[in-house]
Parts: C-alpha cells; structure tokens; sequence
C-alpha cells in the first residue's frame, strides 16, 4: 500500500522552503511527490479565471507548458475544481483525460491507468490543482485521505506564497476589464500572455516589469511578427492606466491626407468631407494609453505635431483655435532603425530621443531558445478549440522540423504554420481521437515562404556595370535591383539575412523590391513589372 509518511511531508516542506525561486519551489514539490508517490507524470496547474495554466510539471512532453485548459472543456479538470478533497478517477473511466498523448517517451492512445486530482485549497479558495497520472491502474486506491489531505495543504501553501489570492484576483479583473478597457479594433487583435521562458524573454519581461509602472513613453523595437504589440498590451495592462483606454493606430495605414485629422480630431467644415467633428486617437486615449504601431511610417509634418502632444499635453484639431489639454502615455512600435532614419532626414531626432527614454526590443524567434515548442503548444490549443478536434499532438519529427527553422517571420509565421498544419492533419485523420501534426503536414518550410531554391539571372543584369544614360534616377533603381537579386542569392533566398547584407531590415526589404517591380516566382525567375 502507497502512503506518505510524517518524515516525507517534513523533508518536503524543508525542500519548498529552501528554494531560491518560484520555479525551484515547483520543481521541488514535484520531485518529493514522485519520491512519495509511484506515478508516470505529475503536474500543477495553477487557476486563473476559467483556464487552468501549467506551472511545472514532470513526465510530460514540453509543449504541455505552453497550453491553456478551458475547466469547461475538460469533464476531469471540471470535476477535480468542483471538489473539496482528492479525486481519484476509475481506470476505466469514460471521462477523457486531458493529458492522454502527452505523456513523454510513449506513443499512441495510453491503456488502462490511474488517475488523480487534488484541488489546491488555500483560505477556501481555489488556487489550483495537482495532477498524477500512472500507467499501473489502482495505484492511488490505497493512499489514505489524511496523508492526501497533508500533500494538498503544502501544495496549496506553496502556491499561495509563489502566487498571492491578490495577484490572482489582480489577473482575474484584468481579464475582465480588457472587454471595458479596449476599443473594439484593439481587442479583435488577440492580445493576452507572453508565452515562452527563453533568456531573452525572461529579459524582455523584466523589461516590461520595470518600466510598465512608470509614465514613460516607451519606443518598442523588433522584426515584423515578433509580438510588438502584444508587449505594448503588457505595458499597459501592468501600468496604472490600465482602468482607461488602450487606443491602437496603425500609422503605416493611414493616408498622408489624413494624418493629422486621425490623430488629433477634427471640427465640422474643416475640410472637404468632414461633415461633422470627430475625436482623434489621442483624445480617445485621454488617461490611458496611444498605440503608435510603425511609427516610422509617419511623414515629418505629423511627426512634429505628435512631439508637442508629448512636450505639452496639447492638441489641436484641425479647424478648431482652441487648444485642448490631454494625458497620454504613448507607447511607438517599429521594425525600422529609427536612428539611421534620423540620420538620413526621415524622421526627427527630437522625436526619436523624446521616445526612447526606455527602448525596449522584442526578441526575433530563432533568437529565443527552448521558446517555439511552447509557442507551438499553445497555438496548438487554439486550433484544437477552433477546429473543434478532441486532442492534437505534435510529432517528435514535426517539433524537430520546427525546432532546425530560421522562422523569418517570427512569432505570426509559427501560428500560420501550426494552423495550416492542423487543419492538414485533421482532414488526414478522418474524425480520428487523437490527431498527431507530422513533419509532412508542417511541409517544407521553404516553400511556406513562396522562394525557390536559385534564381535565374539574366547576364544582361548581372553586373554592377550601370548605363549612365538612363538618368539618375532609372540608373539608381537598376543599381539597386541588382544588389537585391545578388543578397538574395546569397542568403539562399532567406529575406532576413538578405536584409542584414545590405544593412536594412527585411520589412524595407521587401518593400523596396516591391516598388522596385521585382516579384521572386517559383519558376526560378525575377519577374520586372
């Protein structure tokens, strides 16, 4: 018979208290209970509104840490939140267990085992909930109540104190609140955790812990799909405007014509069209917090207005006299490098220094180790809810295929490559339980950038020589499209490395062969419109 003995809760409560840090407390729950207990996997999940979030957990594939469990749609979690003491389920029990087929180092639907849920109880309230799982069926049967009684206690003790009822009430609201905070347009963007614990975003996130706080106005800097605006989201959920509005412009978006007229509001008659006021994005985000994504894209006359929003608290709309008071923190994203724009006369050195106080830069993925099998579990969840499928896997060859990538596009390309890889593996799987996402339907990651492996260049283009007698302007854009097509040849068609060879980044990058009329086609040709 399994039972925990007076000296096993004793060395582990000696543990918990010895660890430097939350982790470490976790991990040494972990490994007491696995010492006490005969089990395959042990994990605790922590409570936060409807959704139960891993914390720490020992026997299970790594991308369980980056899923989120709806209580709702998981009868077992449901059932072990609803109880007051240990819930022991049958090993033939009908109910689907959350963490079938993700148990590490075993493949395939899991036979007859023994499950277990013990809610974490602290002041009657739910904190969270300790899991074990063992591939013995019975194993647990025997476990009297009062040692389960004894774990749970210390298990509850140990995550009150890594996770106070204040902050998990905290988290709580502000869930709540997003629905009163944002405007409609912020919020359909998803918004929520930073996923991953990689160095660079444990950096990132003592970024975001130290200046959040403060009124600062905050430059964010990153490649495109690294999760810009998400930081800003953080920033503002963490500062005290988080009661007042998160406002979001995308100033890449909006016609030169009409700048001003967003940002700042109009009056009725001011100009052609403008057939009644208006508000402007800063009057909006009166007491909270203004957006600027791609601020880089604004053109200087802009630029000049939005500075003295900064020095004075002052805006005026266009066609009113008056000027009216407003408090907004700004927070500015960009992928360009704001200080050779400076220097190049793009944008104003005054409004580059006025904003980066505290310039926070958002991690590329390739630079983020350990980080894509989380964010890949994650976005996992999301299609399992949206696809309705009743569990789904990644593959050990498909994490490895993941894994070996350059990611390019970051962050947003992953969730891409996840989506359309569940929906393929779903379609495969023919309404099957489990659906397991192979390195087949992950595909070539190459072809998911839509470049071939070389290029055709025409001899004609393929020397740096330039017909004078062109013009300036034509001889430029020549000159031009040949160092494009030579960078990319050498980057092996990859536009981020091409971008560093040339000393820009790849957004500019790819806008300028755009403009430049270059189309890379699958056909191994550089089509010149």
């Amino acid at each position: 018979m399994q039972d925990i003995s007076v000296s096993t809760l004793i060395d582990m409560t000696i543990g918990l208290a010895r660890g430097d840090n939350e982790q470490d407390r976790f991990n040494s729950l972990l490994d007491a209970i696995r010492k006490a207990i005969q089990c395959d996997c042990v994990a605790l999940l922590s409570l936060q509104g409807d959704t139960l979030v891993p914390l720490a957990m020992q026997g299970l594939t790594r991308d369980t840490l980056g899923r989120r469990f709806k209580i709702a749609e998981h009868p077992r979690f449901a059932e072990i939140c609803a109880s007051k003491t240990a819930v022991r389920f049958d090993a033939d029990s009908e109910l689907p267990d959350p963490f079938d087929n993700l148990l590490l180092d075993y493949e395939g639907d899991l036979p007859m085992h023994s499950c277990m849920g013990l809610p974490l109880i602290y002041s009657d309230k739910l904190l969270g909930v300790l899991t074990l799982d063992s591939l013995s069926p019975g194993v647990f049967e025997q476990i009297p109540t009062r040692s389960l009684e004894a774990l749970s206690a210390i298990a509850a003790s140990t995550l009150k104190v890594a996770l106070s009822v204040s902050q998990l009430e905290q988290q709580a609201k502000q869930t709540q609140q997003r629905f009163e905070e944002l405007n409609e347009e912020s919020w359909d963007r998803d918004g929520g955790e930073i996923i991953g614990d990689s160095s660079a975003m444990q950096n990132l996130k003592a970024d975001i812990e130290v200046v959040a706080p403060s009124n600062f106005n905050i430059l964010i800097h990153g490649e495109t799909g690294v999760g810009k605006e998400l930081v800003a989201r953080s920033l503002h959920h963490l500062s005290p405007r988080k009661k007042h509005p998160l406002v979001y412009v995308n100033c890449a978006a909006i016609p030169e014509n009409l700048v001003e007229s967003e940002l700042f509001g109009h009056v009725k008659g001011a100009f052609t069209g403008a057939e009644k006021s208006r508000l402007g994005k800063f009057a909006l985000a009166d007491g909270g917090t203004l957006f600027l994504d791609e601020i880089g894209e604004l053109p200087l006359a802009a630029q000049s207005k939005i500075l003295r929003a900064l020095q004075n608290n002052e805006i005026q709309p266009v066609g009113q006299d008056k000027v009216e008071t407003i408090d907004v923190r700004v927070l500015a994203a960009t992928n360009r490098d704001l200080k050779e724009e400076v220097a190049e006369g793009r944008f104003r050195s005054d409004l580059f220094h006025r904003l980066s106080v505290y310039p926070i830069t958002v991690p590329t993925l390739r630079e983020r180790n350990g980080d894509i099998v989380l964010l890949a579990g994650y976005f996992l969840e999301q299609a399992r809810r949206k696809l309705g499928i009743v569990q789904i896997k990644l593959g050990k060859e498909a994490q490895m295929v993941l894994s070996q990538y350059n990611w390019p596009g970051n962050v947003r390309e992953l969730e891409h490559v996840i989506n359309r890889a569940a929906l393929k593996a779903r379609a495969r799987g023919r309404g099957g339980k489990l659906i397991t996402i192979s390195a087949e339907e992950i595909g070539e990651l190459r072809a998911l950038l839509d470049l071939p492996q070389s290029l055709d260049i025409p001899a004609s283009t393929a020397s740096h020589e330039i017909d004078a007698s062109l013009g300036l302007r034509e001889s430029t854009e020549a000159y031009q499209r040949q160092m494009i097509i030579e960078a990319l040849n050498k980057a092996e068609f990859n536009w981020a490395q091409a971008a560093r060879q040339l000393k820009t980044d790849r957004a500019n990058l790819t806008r300028l062969a755009k403009r430049l009329g270059l189309e890379v086609t699958k056909q191994h040709h550089i089509k010149q419109h």
